[in-house]
C-alpha cells in the first residue's frame, strides 16, 4: 500500500486554510493527525488530489475555559486533552473516551478534530460529547456557524460540513449541578482495538434525588451515533435504580442497528449495548451523587 501522488498545500492560518480549500474544492482534504485520512488514502477508500494541511495552524490547538464553555482546539491531540488539568477537573467524563483509545502513539498525533470530522461510527468522543451537549465551530471564507453535535453527523463517514468548511473548535458547556456522565465501551482487547460497541450516559438529579434529565447515546451500532431519546424517557422522573437502569438499557437495545463483522455480530453488539448502558448508567450516578442520595433518601 502507498499514498498516491497529492499536491500538498501547508496551511498558516484559518483564513488560509479555507482559502485553499475553497480554490482546490471539492477535489481536497483537510491533514490533521491523518491517524484515519492517510490509512484510507492508502487503502483507496478514498481519493483526492490536493491535501491542506493545518499542522502549523496554532489557533486550532489548546484546551481552555471561556466563561461557562471549554473550548477544545480542533487540533488539539487525544494526549493534549486528557493531559489537561482542566478536562481532569472539570470534564473527567471525557476522559472515560480518551483511556483506551488506540495506542500511545497514535493518541500523540490523531486530533479532537479528526475523530469527529472522520464520522467513523466507532469513534469514542462522538457518544459522550453528545451527552455533555457539545457543539463544533465551522468556519469557511463565508463566515462561521455553530452546530451542535447530535446533528453534526449526515451519514456513513458525512457530516453536514461542507467542502470548504473547517472543524476548528469544540465547546463544551459546564456540566450543571447535581449532574453525572460517562463512557463505557467494549473492545476485543484492552488496548489499542476499537470499539465494537459503546454507550455514553448522562443524568441529571433534582433536589429530590429523581433523575430530572437524562441522556443515552449509542455508539458503533448504527452509521453514527444514536440518541436514544426512549431510555431518557424511561428515566425522567424515576430514582436512580437498578430497575430504572435496566428499562433504559432495554430501550437502548431496541434503538441498535448495528450490523455484523469481523469482530462480532449484530446479536453480540446488542447483547453488549444493554450491559454498556447500565454501566454507563451506574457510573454517571455515582458521579452525580445519585448513590448517596438513594441510601438517604433525600
Amino acid at each position: 500500500m502507498y499514498v498516491p501522488d497529492i499536491e500538498l498545500h501547508e496551511a498558516r492560518s484559518v483564513n488560509d486554510a479555507a482559502e485553499l480549500l475553497t480554490r482546490y474544492a471539492p477535489d481536497v482534504k483537510l491533514l490533521a493527525g491523518g491517524t484515519d485520512l492517510l490509512v484510507d488514502l492508502k487503502t483507496g477508500r478514498i481519493a483526492t488530489k490536493h491535501l491542506v494541511s493545518i499542522r502549523n495552524v496554532r489557533e486550532m490547538r489548546g484546551v481552555s475555559m471561556e466563561g461557562d464553555v471549554l473550548r477544545i482546539g480542533a487540533r488539539t491531540t487525544i494526549t493534549e486533552l486528557s493531559r489537561s488539568s482542566i478536562v481532569r477537573n472539570r470534564f473527567a467524563p471525557l476522559l472515560d473516551a480518551t483511556r483506551d483509545m488506540a495506542a500511545q502513539q497514535i493518541r500523540n498525533v490523531a486530533t479532537v478534530g479528526g475523530n469527529l470530522a472522520s464520522a467513523v461510527s466507532c469513534a469514542d468522543l462522538p457518544p459522550i460529547l453528545i451527552v455533555m451537549r457539545a457543539s463544533v465551530v465551522l468556519v469557511s471564507p463565508n463566515g462561521q456557524r455553530t452546530v451542535p453535535l447530535e446533528e453534526f453527523f449526515a451519514g456513513v463517514r458525512r457530516t453536514v460540513a461542507t467542502n470548504t468548511e473547517i472543524l476548528t473548535e469544540i465547546l463544551v458547556p459546564i456540566p450543571p449541578e447535581r449532574s453525572g456522565a460517562a463512557y463505557a465501551r467494549f473492545a476485543l482487547r484492552d488496548g489499542n482495538a476499537i470499539a465494537v460497541a459503546s454507550v455514553a450516559a448522562g443524568i441529571r438529579f433534582d433536589e429530590y434525588g429523581l433523575i430530572a434529565d437524562a441522556r443515552v447515546v449509542l455508539g458503533a451500532v448504527a452509521p453514527n451515533p444514536v440518541m436514544v431519546d426512549a431510555a431518557a424517557e424511561t428515566l425522567r422522573g424515576s430514582p436512580p435504580t437498578d430497575d430504572a437502569y435496566e428499562r433504559a438499557a432495554v430501550a437502548a437495545t431496541k434503538a441498535a442497528r448495528p450490523i455484523s463483522d469481523i469482530r462480532g455480530s449484530a446479536e453480540f453488539r446488542c447483547e453488549l449495548i444493554g450491559v454498556l448502558t447500565k454501566r454507563a448508567l451506574t457510573t454517571a450516578r455515582e458521579r452525580a451523587g445519585g448513590l448517596e442520595s438513594e441510601r438517604t433518601g433525600e
